[in-house]
């Protein structure tokens, strides 16, 4: 069976700030202290820095880290740091990884995520010299297990039908 193919619609930047805007308030419920759920606004970055790198860029990972540093009280610029390069490095691989499966991307956002989980973690340790155990990491994978149903939802807007009305000019 084959699955069509679209051709997708230009994106919003209306709905790019909206889905960051959903994605940080995920990140401000009360189960963010919970181990293994995922970073919000780190998974909605790095799609983002895959799918609209001109649009979403560096400067735009470096503000939501600072909202993000504010809104857990930690050292400021730290999630800023982290999202920064989280941004650089999706900016920078986004050719490669839209030629993959939707699975097959999940496996490339991984280390990403992981990179920006270890240099947080870092960050605390130096700073406070406490280590939040290695069950931290395990919100990586849940963010990965999330990857396909972030990728249908952020592209649904963009999507033209697949049976094409004629009557409509797109």
């Amino acid at each position: 069976m084959n699955r069509p193919h679209y051709i997708l619609l230009p994106v919003s930047p209306l709905f790019i700030g909206f889905s960051l805007l959903c994605a940080f308030l995920l990140n401000l419920l009360p189960w963010g202290q919970f181990v293994g759920v995922p970073d919000f606004v780190a998974l909605v970055l790095v799609f983002w820095g895959i799918h609209q790198p001109r649009k979403v860029g560096i400067g735009v990972a470096f503000f939501m880290g600072l909202m993000m540093d504010v809104h857990d009280s930690t050292l400021l610029g730290e999630n800023a740091l982290a999202y920064t390069l989280l941004s650089y490095f999706a900016i920078m691989m986004h050719r490669r990884v839209l030629w993959f499966p939707i699975l097959t991307q999940a496996l490339h956002v991984l280390p990403l995520l992981q990179l920006t989980q270890a240099l947080q973690l870092l960050t605390r340790l130096i700073v406070s010299g406490r280590f939040p155990g290695w069950l931290n990491f395990i919100e990586s994978f849940v963010a990965v297990a999330l990857w396909p149903f972030v990728t249908w939802v952020l592209l649904a807007p963009q999507r033209r039908a697949v049976d094409r009305d004629h009557n409509r000019p797109i």
